[in-house]
């Protein structure tokens, strides 16, 4: 089939890390998603007041083109670094020192910019970390926050993790002192968790004043944005540290859809805002390596590792250029279903044929031949450098998310 075969009509990305947010989405929205054929559309206000307010909300929620860069490599890892491969530890790295060399707000810690609640997305190396970095950082459905404040008479730098609004959250606190223009000196001194249902706090069983040393640290913030969006900080345990403002709510529509996910609340909604941010047609190229981030039928009970396979339920998916497609399913190390086919482009619309006619089990070294044979249509909703979401066999949705980059495909 002709090399175009693998060139699709997409969307563009109207933003680069300066979305403002955007209003409730109605509970009809969800029922929008699940038909097949929709329409949508955008009916901006025209208010110059709102604009007004809106160019000023912009400016302070706005990134840098480094910062931009370092929140792009972060988009869709999960477990704040933990699930992070190497390619993407190298790419978000190589951003990180990027802005640390940039110019950010001079003296950090004598700026009224690092005070506040910060919103912690990614770290490294957890398992030389704080007990409360072991224990949750990497579990995308908790929420973890560093409080920083420094201009009180009890100045603190404490470390919170929300489990969720209906449970409550643990709080460790730790006495500071501000040593030069980008260091913090901290120790640890008390903790509690702080549950919805019980009208007092459970103490967190840890003997910070036997620890001696071990209960003290240093933080350095290496870079600080001059919106004071963005902390990078690294710890004296060699930990780096991506943080972002605790201020609104998260702007950037991809963000918002990896957050939900995480979450596992709101995924419709926040497909159905990046979906919406559709403005007119350009070429793309869907070749690479996608992983399934996200599926609307999760369940997979019933289903055999064939059809997993052969319908891309599972694992990894790879467009190559001459239009071929695989799709990989992992089970365990050494063991794994593959099923390739190709995939063809119908004329003047988002729709492509896929079809699987070849499959294969692989143990270690070995591979054995298995039949497919498969037909289905697979609708673009919408494609980046970065992200994928199209709605496939069963009219299922999937969020798939490219690993590396699209040139090196």
């Amino acid at each position: 089939m002709a090399t175009g075969a693998a060139r699709l009509d997409v969307i563009p990305l109207p933003f680069s890390f300066k979305s403002r947010p955007s209003p409730p989405t109605p509970p009809q929205s969800s029922r929008k998603l699940a038909q097949k054929n929709h329409s949508l559309s955008i009916h901006p206000i025209s208010c110059s007041l709102v604009k007004e307010q809106q160019q000023q909300e912009d400016q302070r929620l706005s990134f840098t083109d480094p910062e931009a860069a370092l929140l792009e490599a972060l988009l869709g890892i999960q477990g704040r670094g933990r699930a992070a491969t190497p390619q993407q530890l190298m790419d978000v790295e190589e951003a990180i020192k990027a802005l640390e060399t940039a110019e950010g707000v001079p003296d950090p810690t004598s700026s009224g910019l690092i005070e506040g609640r910060w919103n912690l997305i990614f770290t490294t190396r957890p398992g030389t970390a704080s007990p409360i970095q072991r224990t949750f950082v990497g579990v995308d459905f908790f929420k973890v926050f560093q409080e920083v404040y420094l201009r009180t008479n009890d100045p603190r730098v404490s470390n919170i993790v929300k489990f969720s609004e209906a449970i409550g959250e643990l709080k460790v606190e730790a006495a500071a002192t501000i040593k030069d223009g980008k260091r913090i000196l901290f120790q640890f001194d008390r903790a509690a968790f702080s549950f919805k249902f019980l009208p007092f706090k459970v103490p967190y069983p840890v003997p910070f004043r036997l620890l001696g040393d071990e209960a003290k640290g240093w933080l350095d913030t290496t870079y600080l944005s001059n919106t004071g969006n963005i902390r990078i900080s690294r710890g004296n345990k060699g930990t780096t540290f991506v943080l972002q403002k605790k201020t609104t709510e998260i702007t950037e529509p991809r963000q918002r859809l990896v957050e939900a996910i995480s979450l596992g609340s709101g995924v419709l909604e926040a497909i159905e805002e990046l979906v919406d941010l559709q403005q007119k047609t350009v070429t793309e190229t869907l070749e690479g390596e996608w992983k399934l981030l996200w599926a609307s039928q999760s369940q997979l009970e019933g289903e055999s590792w064939r059809a997993i396979a052969a319908y891309g339920l599972k694992g990894l998916q790879i467009v190559k250029k001459n239009g071929q497609l695989e799709n990989q399913v992992n089970l365990v190390q050494g063991f794994s279903y593959s099923a390739s086919g190709d995939i063809m482009k119908l004329s003047d619309s988002n729709t492509y044929t896929i079809r699987m006619d070849n499959g294969a089990v692989r143990f270690g070294e070995f591979r054995f031949p298995l039949e497919i044979k498969s037909k289905y249509n697979l609708e673009l909703l919408y494609v980046d450098n970065k992200m994928r979401i199209t709605r496939g066999f069963q009219d299922r949705l999937f969020v798939h998310l490219r690993l590396g980059d699209a040139k090196e495909s």
